[in-house]
């Protein structure tokens, strides 16, 4: 195992570079203010990109970053300056393919901090200690929805009457509570 792909950290910003979610896998950065450098020179150099449709790769501080902009929102893959930018764009996809699934397409930075304890499950179904453990989308998500869920799963197939009966359901727990 002396080369196996790894991550060095997996980061989301907001559109005006404020950290909604980070998860760091190596010492590269050992402080918290070298941690919010890193994010404030990676979210300065990208800010004036157009990575909508699809991930942009940037070398940046000596790092092979990968991005992509959702609505207010910048996800980050970083890896280190030999790493494959197609493994680190996968897991950008995967990232990014999850968080839409369990924030039912309405990726934006309120929903986001809403859903930070999924997001955060995301992130470590992702990544262990820079290792990539799943790389899927909806397998991710589906580990997630699994754990955050009372059993049942968010992306299991229903009808609109099923899933209005369990969106019922769930408030009424909610206002009971």
């Amino acid at each position: 195992m002396d080369y196996c792909p790894k991550v060095k950290n997996i980061v989301l910003l907001d559109s005006k570079g404020k950290r909604v979610a980070a998860k760091y896998c190596t010492d590269d950065w050992p402080t918290f203010s070298a941690k919010l450098a890193f994010e404030k020179s990676v979210f300065t150099r990208t800010q004036k990109t157009n990575a909508q449709t699809e991930a942009e790769v940037a070398m940046i501080d000596g790092f092979v970053v990968i991005y992509r902009f959702i609505q207010d929102l910048i996800f980050f893959v970083t890896g280190g300056d030999d790493e494959n930018e197609l493994i680190l764009e996968t897991v950008l996809q995967g990232f990014t393919d999850a968080v839409g699934l369990l924030l039912r397409n309405n990726v934006d930075k309120k929903t986001a901090v809403e859903n930070l304890d999924v997001i955060l499950l995301c992130l470590d179904e992702i990544v262990d200690g820079g290792i990539i453990l799943e790389t899927d989308g909806s397998a991710i998500a589906e580990k997630v929805s699994g754990n955050a869920s009372d059993g049942g799963s968010i992306l299991s197939d229903q009808t609109i009457t099923q899933a209005l009966a369990t969106a019922r359901e769930h408030l009424a727990r909610s206002l009971l509570k």
